[in-house]
């Protein structure tokens, strides 16, 4: 079974569509080749409270785990 930042990753339209990445307090900060691609009901469903879509920059808000699900999701960049 996949864990959160699988999820998130695939929520972000899977790991080829993320350019960068972040951890920034409580939001994940991500900069995506494809913002069309984003599933904003699949990052719900994957513990986001919210996502902030600003052109090809998205904010994914998950709480105080935003810094550790970065460095898992870097690590599989």
């Amino acid at each position: 079974m996949p864990g959160k930042a699988e999820n998130i990753v695939a929520g972000l339209g899977g790991i080829d569509n993320i350019v960068e990445i972040e951890g920034c307090i409580t939001r994940l900060r991500t900069e995506v080749e494809n913002p069309g691609l984003i599933d904003e009901a699949a990052l719900k469903a994957a513990g986001a409270h919210g996502v902030v879509k600003m052109g090809s920059a998205i904010q994914v808000v998950i709480g105080t785990d935003a810094d550790p699900i970065a460095a898992e999701i870097e690590d599989m960049m």
